[in-house]
């Protein structure tokens, strides 16, 4: 049986991709993974093939930096950094008004190397990024049977009345005025009808006789995988979903790093985990906010900066362990608290690990993903923006106290633990395909 998986070329998608996948490779079966070139020592070191696919003019091999991206990308990183300092609703603006071009760049003929692709794979089932939409005009175009992969908080999946790029919950410190919101959804309906143009036009190219969207974000494959904990996700959105199921989370192993053993070995303290993760990282600021909230408590700092030059960070104190780019499962598998921005990655593989979650997000997804930690108690959301290094070190009292959000979030991690992701995924794929 060969397992063909389609990634756009950001690591960040393609390590639950690829984790995902180890359940298929564990039975012997071949993995082939259709991506960049930029991730290629990723799908090496999985011990996968691949197949050369660019899904968008911009990649990620583990760290972005906007310097290193093709011109034109460059610059629209730069001004997705400068709008998320503008606070939330700039920086859904700035994304909703990029959406076309970044999700459905070059479509048709995205498209049609993915029809390619399987041609020459001969998969026996395909299991594809939610957000690589051109990929999956492909499919759809062609009809091939796939498996599409929510990675992000489920909200990617429009529902009901939502509208793409609005979140449909926001968490208590962060809540825009109704007014702004009203304008969001206007500026989002606007880019929905857009976008599922530019869709119906590509698909009726693909396949003349294909029946038209309505709304190319409420689109979804023949099998719905959410990456992501059934425990966060509220009842009633989860009654509005086309049959789908959750895999709690894909969480990768890691080669064995030494220096990080060792510095673990030294100290019984408790560990603080701190990420901003590969695009958000180049908020700085926040990140030497939080280093310098840190320094005031009695705890042990593992810090990746990502983007961000260590220079800009204040003073950071000898026994820390900062590096660019540390194993994250590892290091949240010895930590009491993880600070992040709450991406999707950051917040399933805390959970796992049962580690209660300091968030301050920026964009995306990652409000309605706050608003539920927050629901749930399993963690507290700070506004990046508006937030003291005194507010950063208050939370991170209360998440290091006893019970409460370390409690709850050692419950989840629990049953996470218990059925991992990826024999979830391979589970719910087998039995679509007998169906």
């Amino acid at each position: 049986m060969t397992l063909l998986v389609i990634s756009p070329d950001y690591a960040s998608h393609l390590y639950p991709l690829a984790t995902l996948a180890t359940a298929w490779q564990a039975e012997g079966e071949r993995v082939v993974v259709a991506t960049g070139a930029a991730t290629d020592a990723v799908v090496r070191a999985f011990g996968y093939d691949r197949e050369h696919l660019q899904l968008g003019r911009g990649s990620n091999p583990g760290v972005i930096r906007a310097e290193e991206q093709p011109p034109g990308e460059d610059d629209a990183l730069r001004g997705f950094f400068d709008a998320t300092r503008r606070g939330a609703v700039a920086a859904l603006e700035f994304q909703a008004r990029a959406r076309g071009d970044d999700l459905l760049w070059n479509a048709v003929g995205v498209a049609r190397e993915v029809q390619a692709i399987v041609e020459r794979v001969k998969p026996d089932a395909v299991i594809v990024d939610h957000l690589a939409f051109g990929a999956r005009l492909g499919l759809v175009g062609a009809q091939v049977p796939h498996a599409d992969v929510v990675l992000g908080h489920p909200t990617a999946l429009t529902v009901g009345d939502e509208v793409y790029g609005h979140p449909p919950t926001w968490p208590r410190a962060m809540r825009p005025a109704d007014e702004e919101l009203a304008d969001l959804r206007v500026l989002c309906e606007g880019v929905r009808d857009t976008f599922t143009a530019q869709w119906n036009a590509a698909l009726k190219d693909l396949r003349p006789s294909a029946q038209p969207s309505r709304d190319a974000f409420a689109e979804t494959g023949d099998l719905l995988l959410l990456n992501y904990p059934a425990a966060l996700h509220e009842p009633e959105r989860t009654a509005l979903l086309p049959p789908h199921t959750f895999l709690g989370s894909a969480v990768r192993e890691e080669p064995r790093d030494a220096q990080v053993e060792a510095w673990l070995d030294a100290d019984e303290g408790s560990v603080v985990y701190v990420s901003l993760g590969s695009f958000l990282s180049a908020r700085s600021d926040v990140l030497a906010l939080i280093a310098d909230a840190l320094r005031r408590l009695d705890v042990r700092v593992a810090l990746a900066t990502g983007s961000a030059p260590v220079e800009e960070l204040g003073p950071l104190p000898q026994g820390w362990l900062v590096r660019e780019f540390l194993p994250q499962v590892r290091l949240l598998a010895a930590s009491s608290v993880a600070v992040t921005h709450g991406g999707n990655n950051s917040v399933t593989e805390a959970l796992t690990a049962g580690v209660p979650l300091l968030v301050l997000p920026f964009s995306t997804d990652q409000f309605a993903g706050a608003a539920a930690i927050e629901r749930t108690g399993v963690g507290v959301c700070l506004d990046p923006n508006a937030t003291t290094s005194s507010d950063i070190a208050d939370a991170v009292r209360h998440l290091l106290a006893p019970g409460g959000a370390r409690s709850a979030a050692a419950a989840i991690g629990e049953g996470l633990r218990e059925v991992p992701g990826p024999q979830r995924a391979r589970a719910a794929v087998r039995q679509a395909l007998s169906g």
